[in-house]
């Protein structure tokens, strides 16, 4: 026997109010019912980045998230960063460009995850938050690349395009 609760969010700025099964994920919520296809379905476990979005402000895997702990949240997925962080002249944001210009794709499965993850742990940076790249914890972090590759090390990708990745958000924290 399932249980069915209300959940309301926001995604991409739009309020959406739903009754799932108190079992649906984030992931499958987006997906399956609010036809939100930019974050994937990987691995399921929270073990490839795929499905990375942004909740209220804060990167997270939405396979492991549960709907009804997301109830009342704001999620902010690829299809939305630009408009949540300033779209260029192009329609894109800063990191969507820098993808693009770097070449940080291949296959393209894992880039939504890859840059909702990066818009994150840039807010991360900005933030003061340490990691475990940082000799020194008290001092603020810089966006280098040991310090990017620590940071985004949730997310795969099996094309292999890490070095393309790390400069596309270097260029765009720069």
């Amino acid at each position: 026997m399932s249980e069915k609760a209300q959940v309301s969010m926001v995604v991409n700025g739009q309020p959406h109010e739903v009754a799932v099964d108190t079992r649906t994920s984030v992931l499958d919520l987006l997906r399956e019912r609010l036809d939100v296809t930019g974050p994937k379905k990987g691995c399921d476990h929270g073990q490839c980045g795929a499905c990375t979005v942004l909740l209220d402000g804060r990167r997270v895997n939405a396979c492991l998230v549960l709907a009804v702990a997301a109830d009342g949240a704001r999620v902010t997925t690829i299809e939305g960063l630009a408009d949540a962080h300033g779209p260029g002249e192009d329609g894109l944001s800063a990191l969507q460009r820098a993808f693009v210009e770097c070449d940080a794709l291949q296959c393209g499965y894992c880039t939504p995850g890859q840059i909702c993850s990066a818009a994150g742990m840039l807010e991360e940076v900005k933030a003061g938050w340490p990691s475990a790249a940082m000799d020194d914890l008290a001092a603020d972090p810089e966006p280098s690349g040991e310090e990017i590759r620590e940071r985004m090390s949730g997310n795969l990708c099996r094309c292999g395009a890490y070095v393309n990745i790390v400069e596309a958000v270097r260029r765009a924290a720069g």
